[in-house]
């Protein structure tokens, strides 16, 4: 069977036909992302019969109703939207919606003398020349004669003729023909996505998320369009609280729904921990309610796929459209979500920087999720979720692609009659003595700062209350949120001075810690041994040059703290690469005393 479709359509018609419903588009409420120029250079081009790329649709397999009737699939624009609304708006004169969710019109003005199209701005309003709005010439009932006349007597011009060709000519932009390819639903979406890129002249990538939305959005009969702006406004108000007005006057019909009342609690969260996306939001509502880790499965079973059968029926389109609802309410459930974040604090992660895997967090959460629809024991799922969202960042567990190591913790997740015991028995196979003695140590050999293993350290040291660097009382979590700085405890002029040129070397993370701001500016660019034999002296003299620490008891306490050897009392440059082995030897042990803490 052929794979695709080519033909060459009018716009006239492929607009008539996502009229009636034969095309389905995403709703237009989506963000219109070109700026009004390319939309004036869409219609020139349109104009003068240049080629404008094609529109790429996909069908929606035919499905089997109980009955044993067949119900037609429709076809689904994945490349094209973006042209056909920039269409609507100049010829048809719709608004679109911008990237603050609010509406607009886009007027494009023609020149008929010029032969040349604008965006329309206050100078074009003001001249005859132009006509300011090409959509008047599209409407029904527009009296082409009547005003070619009206215009030339306006602008003095007795060549009627040659104005009527013109604005005729643009009249005929509805009649141009546009090359449209149609995918068959047979395709599998590594294929899809394969010919997309080839054929897209940008080099957009459509995710599989992308994919899942178009699906989503398109099926009315299972609220389709009501959970795609539940997922869409929910991740754009967690970046953007300040657009939810906008957003609730713009969609006045979806801010009646059951679905906005849901969702309007995030207009006045604050938290930066876990700002979710589109994709983020599918997966973990996806996973969480069917127990697979691959989006692509999500896409065929919205289209209705027997796994076995490998027919199309309705009523697992049904099924899973209801179940895809209940996982994206239960992801922007007030309750659920800020829950989750209580735990992932509870955990030392208080703020984004400390957790770079986005993929960790979607995990955490599917897991919390997942454990509550069991109804365990809220105590015990606080404790597994706070555990594996650690033990995955220590591991590297859903680095690179995570789908199917999603899939499998997730059917064992489920499946577990005792979900704490599973969870030790990965302990011991992934977090064995080699682990902690060995493997974390090559680990925290590193001078990248936004190193996972850097930021655990500095988890270990909020969840256990740790002071900040030669500080009394200011603790490291404060510092990380307010005005601490990255102090070097060999500072980084002392070890360029003596040799130690290579970055990587003097940005060890073995070589940080966090510290009051002047503090690092008191110690300058001293040897540890310089600047510690003066806060030995400053302890029985009891200044604070240094810091506010002015008992040796409490100066060891706060090195033991951080993790730093008591060796560096009298280390120099040629004791550098030493003092980085007791440390990280010490970091070890501190994060895995965190991690059995939790």
């Amino acid at each position: 069977m052929t794979k695709y479709v080519v033909n060459n359509s009018s716009i006239d018609s492929i607009l008539g036909w996502i009229k009636a419903g034969e095309i389905a588009i995403p709703e237009m409420q989506r963000p219109f992302v070109w700026d009004s120029a390319k939309v004036r250079d869409l219609m020139d081009s349109l104009y003068k019969g240049y080629p404008i790329g094609y529109i790429i649709t996909w069908k929606n397999p035919d499905t089997k109703l109980k009955d044993g009737t067949i119900s037609l699939g429709k076809k689904i624009i994945i490349d094209g939207q973006q042209r056909i609304t920039a269409m609507t708006a100049a010829l048809l004169g719709k608004e679109v919606v911008d990237s603050d969710y609010k509406k607009k019109r886009i007027k494009i003005a023609f020149n008929p003398k010029q032969e040349r199209f604008e965006v329309l701005n206050t100078a074009i309003e003001k001249d005859t020349e132009w006509i300011v709005d090409i959509s008047l010439l599209f409407k029904q009932g527009f009296n082409m004669f009547g005003f070619v006349n009206e215009y030339c007597v306006r602008n003095g011009i007795e060549d009627t003729n040659s104005i009527g060709t013109i604005i005729n000519q643009v009249m005929a932009i509805r009649y141009c023909n546009i090359g449209m390819i149609e995918l068959s639903h047979e395709l599998d979406i590594e294929t899809v996505t394969e010919i997309f890129i080839r054929i897209n002249s940008q080099g957009v990538v459509l995710s599989q998320a992308d994919f899942a939305m178009s699906k989503i959005s398109v099926n009315e009969e299972n609220n389709g369009s009501l959970i795609r702006k539940t997922i869409d406004y929910f991740c754009h108000l967690t970046k953007n609280p300040v657009d939810f007005e906008t957003i609730k006057q713009n969609d006045q019909e979806f801010s009646q729904t059951e679905y906005f009342r849901k969702i309007q609690w995030i207009k006045d969260h604050r938290e930066n921990l876990y700002i979710p996306d589109y994709t983020d939001l599918i997966r973990v509502a996806f996973t969480s309610k069917f127990y697979r880790g691959r989006i692509s499965n999500l896409v065929s079973l919205l289209s209705g796929r027997d796994f076995e059968t490998r027919e199309y029926k309705q009523e697992i389109v049904d099924d899973s459209f209801r179940m895809l609802e209940d996982g994206v309410l239960d992801f922007v459930n007030e309750t659920n979500f800020k829950r989750y974040l209580m735990i992932v604090k509870s955990a030392g992660i208080i703020d984004k920087k400390l957790i770079r895997s986005q993929n960790a967090l979607n995990f955490g959460y599917i897991l919390y999720l997942t454990l509550r629809n069991r109804k365990i024991d809220s105590a015990i799922i606080n404790k597994v979720v706070r555990r594996w969202l650690v033990l995955s960042i220590l591991t590297g567990r859903y680095s690179g692609s995570p789908e199917s190591m999603f899939e499998y913790d997730i059917h064992r997740f489920a499946s577990a009659d005792d979900v704490e015991a599973y969870v030790k028995n990965v302990e011991e196979g992934e977090l064995s003595d080699a682990f902690w003695n060995n493997i974390l140590l090559t680990r925290l050999d590193t001078s990248v700062a936004s190193s996972p293993y850097f930021h655990l350290f500095l988890m270990a040291q909020i969840k256990m209350n740790d002071k900040g660097f030669l500080s009394k009382e200011i603790e490291v979590k404060y510092l990380l949120e307010e005005r601490g700085d990255i102090h070097h405890i060999f500072p980084k002029k002392y070890l360029q001075k003596n040799g130690y040129k290579n970055r990587g070397m003097y940005n060890q993370i073995a070589n940080y810690v966090y510290t009051p701001q002047e503090i690092n500016i008191a110690i300058k660019d001293q040897s540890p041994k310089q600047y510690f034999q003066a806060i030995l002296k400053q302890c029985k003299e009891k200044t604070n040059k240094y810091g506010e620490i002015q008992d040796i008891e409490l100066l060891e306490e706060n090195l033991k703290q951080n993790c730093i050897p008591l060796e560096v009392f009298e280390m120099e440059a040629d004791q550098y690469e030493e003092f980085l082995e007791l440390r990280r030897k010490l970091m070890a042990q501190k994060i895995k005393e965190y991690y059995f803490s939790l």
